[in-house]
């Protein structure tokens, strides 16, 4: 393992140690960011849609980056999750890539961005989510930085075990920060998709595609749809 590595994965390690686990996926999620040399990182749990919880995000960029993944429902973060395996994109003001929402969605939205990757996070042969990492540059992490990355998404993993039971064994919102976002990405998004299927007479799949498709369609974020359902339930047409 490079130098750059181990110190970042001996970072996260640390952190996690000193931290209240409800502070965990922030610290870590920056320690990532920061040991990489990126411009940004994300930790998702459990990131097959619709069981899908955000973590932590490290700036703006990196938060809307998993935004446009969780209303588009692809991209990167979701089939590094899917598959198990790590997914490069190098280029992304140049190269097509084999998503075409989520790549039309960050070339408007994120354009300084120029490429972006996503590691899957293992618990044995289980994929817990996925951390993701943009930068400003293109090629940013080369063939042998990536490889040394999926160490420090090892590190995160192990990191990550002590606040997965918190995650799953309660009923109300989760714990992490920020509170608004993740809340928006897990438990107020189930909420909208339970009252709009039960209004509809449609199943929670149904229900969270046409919140999407209704995302997509206004250019408005599924944060700000299901805000809008929890204010205003939804009337038949």
């Amino acid at each position: 393992m490079t130098s750059k590595a181990a110190e970042t994965a001996r970072l996260v390690a640390k952190v996690a140690a000193d931290a209240d686990a409800g502070e965990i996926p922030r610290l870590v999620c920056a320690a990532v960011s920061e040991g990489l040399g990126v411009d940004g990182a994300t930790l998702s749990l459990l990131t097959d849609t619709p069981s899908r919880q955000l973590l932590a995000a490290s700036n703006d960029d990196a938060l809307l980056l998993e935004e446009i993944q969780f209303t588009v429902l692809e991209g990167p973060c979701l089939t590094a999750a899917n598959r198990g395996e790590t997914v490069a994109v190098d280029d992304l003001r140049h190269d097509v890539t084999p998503w075409p929402l989520f790549g039309a969605s960050v070339r408007e939205r994120l354009p300084h961005i120029a490429s972006v990757y996503a590691l899957p996070l293992f618990f044995g042969d289980y994929v817990l989510g996925s951390v993701d990492l943009l930068a400003r540059r293109a090629h940013a992490l080369d063939a042998r930085e990536l490889e040394q990355a999926e160490d420090v998404a090892e590190a995160v993993s192990v990191a990550l075990m002590s606040t997965r039971e918190m995650l799953l064994s309660g009923g109300g919102p989760p714990a992490w920060e920020p509170e608004e976002i993740v809340r928006a990405h897990w438990f107020d998004t189930a909420r909208a998709v339970g009252a709009l299927a039960s209004r509809q007479g449609i199943a929670p799949e149904d229900a969270l595609a046409r919140m999407r498709a209704e995302a997509f369609r206004t250019g408005t974020s599924l944060a700000d749809i299901t805000a809008d359902i929890l204010r205003d339930p939804p009337h038949d047409p």
